[in-house]
């Protein structure tokens, strides 16, 4: 914050509230960097962060200021703002279809008015001169007054306030060669420019249409993901009847009936039965895949094949799609270098051109031409150096790229995370849940009797450690039943232990390691050593060789023994560190940054989250720990690892869009200002010329829906 800090505004994050508001009237760079100051100026806001994407601004801030304090607190900024529900995807999304409206009118009465220019152009005079202006203009005024409101209603929002942005010169533009044209037509002059005016506006509204598409395109895949879910579940109740229940209302805890063909309500643990599930929508892989008792399931996953019984464990906002949801509302334009560069040119954008316009008119006024060609010229001035294609480079490049992610299941936290992926020349590997599954699997339950394979099923049952989980699984896979132990004790890190017809068991730590995870089950005196293996992710011998082709070498950094590391490091062909902790990790990532490596870390586990915030950029699988999502700028949905290497081709596929767009932008005003000042260009063309240079930014950017392939 920019303002002092005093005791009292020291808040924790439990002090702290968070509230969301609808900006739809953001147009550039130079709006978010006016929000975000302005509302960080507020005395009680601890962070204020905009989504370009979204056109939405999310704030923390103390309970006192309320949310209605803060919507008039961003009213005063020139932005009119809607407070948005807890969903980030429950908003109106009418400002497209209100958008195509006007576009549609706009072009209705810009092809009339075309007609009619054409006769004027063709040579009419006189009376039919007048005649054909007076035409365009009955048509003219009400289709800019209906069509030309997104930019009236901002520009008299900013200037309410005594601010300006880029709607106020384009609105001031309009307006002047409105009222000029209607000059001319009353006066029976020789030019009007009613189609000029429309033309402009008609591509205004195209650049901000497609604009709005593409934003609504970048978020089409999460809401079909929250559409898979259901909107309700039976709910067995205490008596054993069952009870149709809203999701809404859904809680931890409870116990639902899924039948086969059913969508899930809720995540939950599977506690009775076994089914093949279809989880497509969020891995994007298309093959069911078996879960059993003791198994998670996922809300929006379909069963396929046989009912079961499931314990909620998370309903409602807490779904893992609730979760993806708010990743995506998370994958908002940061403050990435580019967007800097873009924040810089928009702030001085509205001065200087008000400035160039007027010297414009004062200049020609003294050079003798007289009023009405010195303001013909100051209003194309207005027109031509309209910065769409400038405040577009960015947020098209990074809204378009992010889509074209989502839609291969990775999911993008910021935009800034996109350019740092691009800058990334090294890669380090994380191995259990990243490079490796997660899911150990047992390799010898066979040499077990029935007798000891019940023993093993009672004590894995018992504790939810990842190894008797995985051994729970196989067993029950084998329709083994559990025997009836009792006095079960568990010892973090150690095992579990019970009594079974009054002979000590156990299902614990062997005393030696080996080349895989193991545990070893003691029946009495007996004991027998259970081999368990952790199968590598699907495609992670091809992710290492395209992120080799890309320039990228990968090593593995895990805090596993030698002897669990050393074989997939030799099975992938790449450099390895074994029992490294998390403050190791942390270590070798700064030493790797001290010699200018730009570090890109791929891991999931809680130890993973500090090297994952130290370095430049990070990915974590959707399997990761909280901790690790909430680090990691990239989450990707899948068990293949292809997406890492695909993440990072988009993102240097992005950046070079961006430095496009901007050298496209830089180009456009470098030949059409001078052209303008020097009274070459009518507010005609300058409206062709300005809206062909967004239009072409977007087109450049639409590009990157096919970087995937």
């Amino acid at each position: 914050m920019n303002a002092t800090v005093t005791l009292d505004d020291l808040k924790t994050v439990d002090d702290l509230e968070d509230s969301r508001f609808a900006v739809p009237g953001m147009r550039c760079a130079g709006c978010i960097s006016k929000i975000e100051k302005g509302l960080l100026d507020l005395p009680g806001v601890d962070s204020a962060r905009v989504n370009f994407s979204t056109k939405q601004v999310a704030i923390s801030h103390d309970p006192e200021l309320t949310e209605d304090k803060l919507k008039t607190a961003i009213g005063q900024l020139g932005f009119e703002a809607q407070i948005l529900a807890d969903n980030p995807l429950s908003e109106d999304r009418g400002d497209t279809k209100r958008l195509l409206r006007a576009l549609a009118v706009a072009g209705f009465g810009m092809m009339n008015i075309m007609l009619l220019s054409v006769s004027v152009w063709s040579g009419a005079m006189g009376v039919t001169k007048d005649l054909f202006h007076w035409l365009s203009a009955l048509i003219a005024i009400p289709v800019i007054a209906y069509s030309g409101r997104p930019f009236f209603a901002s520009a008299a929002m900013a200037l309410r306030y005594l601010r300006t942005n880029m709607d106020v010169p384009i609105s001031i533009g309009i307006i002047l060669a409105t009222g000029l044209s209607l000059y001319e037509t009353a006066t029976s002059g020789p030019h009007a420019y009613f189609d000029g005016v429309v033309m402009l506006i008609f591509f205004l509204l195209a650049g901000r249409v497609l604009d709005g598409m593409m934003r609504d395109r970048a978020r089409e895949g999460i809401s079909a993901l929250l559409k898979q879910t259901a909107p309700g579940a039976m709910i067995i109740q205490s008596d054993g009847t069952t009870r149709w229940t809203k999701a809404e209302d859904i809680e931890a805890g409870m116990l639902m009936q899924v039948a086969a063909g059913d969508n899930l309500a809720a995540d939950g643990i599977i506690i009775e039965g076994r089914s093949g599930f279809d989880f497509s929508m969020l891995t994007g892989e298309s093959d069911p895949q078996n879960r059993t008792i003791d198994d998670e399931v996922l809300a929006g996953t379909t069963n396929l094949t046989a009912p079961v019984k499931v314990r909620v464990t998370a309903a409602g906002k807490d779904t893992s799609i609730s979760d993806i949801a708010r990743l995506m509302d998370e994958a908002g334009q940061h403050r990435s270098f580019h967007v800097r560069v873009a924040d810089r040119a928009a702030r001085y954008y509205a001065p200087a051109v008000h400035l160039l316009a007027l010297l414009a008119f004062v200049g020609w006024m003294l050079a003798g031409v007289g009023w009405h060609q010195a303001l013909l010229i100051s209003v194309a001035v207005l027109i031509i150096t309209c910065p769409c294609a400038l405040g577009l480079a960015v947020p098209a490049a990074q809204v378009v790229a992010s889509g074209t992610l989502m839609r291969n299941g990775v999911l993008v936290k910021d935009g800034s995370a996109l350019e740092r992926l691009a800058e990334a020349d090294r890669v380090i590997l994380d191995k259990t849940g990243t490079i490796t599954m997660g899911h150990p699997v047992p390799l010898n339950l066979q040499q077990l009797s029935v007798e000891e394979k019940s023993i093993a099923l009672a004590l894995a049952q018992s504790s939810n450690h990842p190894i008797s989980k995985a051994i729970a699984k196989s067993l029950v896979g084998e329709n083994v039943s559990p025997a009836k132990i009792e006095s079960v004790i568990e010892v973090v890190g150690k095992g579990v232990s019970a009594k079974w017809n009054g002979i000590s068991v156990s299902l614990s730590r062997p005393s030696k390691g080996g080349d895989s995870a193991a545990t070893q089950l003691t029946v009495g005196e007996v004991g027998q050593r259970i081999i368990l293996k952790d199968a590598l992710r699907p495609d992670s011998k091809a992710t290492i060789t395209k992120l080799f082709e890309l320039g990228l070498p990968a090593s593995l950094l895990s805090g596993d023994s030698m002897e669990a590391v050393t074989p997939i490091a030799l099975q992938l062909g790449i450099m390895a560190q074994a029992n490294a902790k998390p403050e190791d990790k942390v270590d070798t990532i700064k030493r790797l940054s001290a010699q200018g490596m730009k570090v890109l870390m791929v891991g999931d586990g809680l130890n993973d989250g500090p090297a994952l915030a130290a370095a430049h950029v990070s990915i974590a699988p959707g399997s990761a720990s909280d901790v690790g999502q909430q680090a990691a700028d990239v989450v990707f949905t899948s068990d293949s690892m292809l997406p890492v290497a695909l993440s990072v081709k988009v993102a240097r596929r992005t950046m070079q869009t961006v430095r496009q767009n901007f050298g496209l932008a830089i180009g456009y005003n470098v030949l059409a200002v001078p052209l303008a000042l020097s009274g070459m260009v009518t507010p005609l063309i300058a409206a062709i010329a300005m809206s062909t240079s967004s239009l072409i930014v977007v087109g450049n950017a639409l590009r990157l829906y096919g970087a995937a392939k």
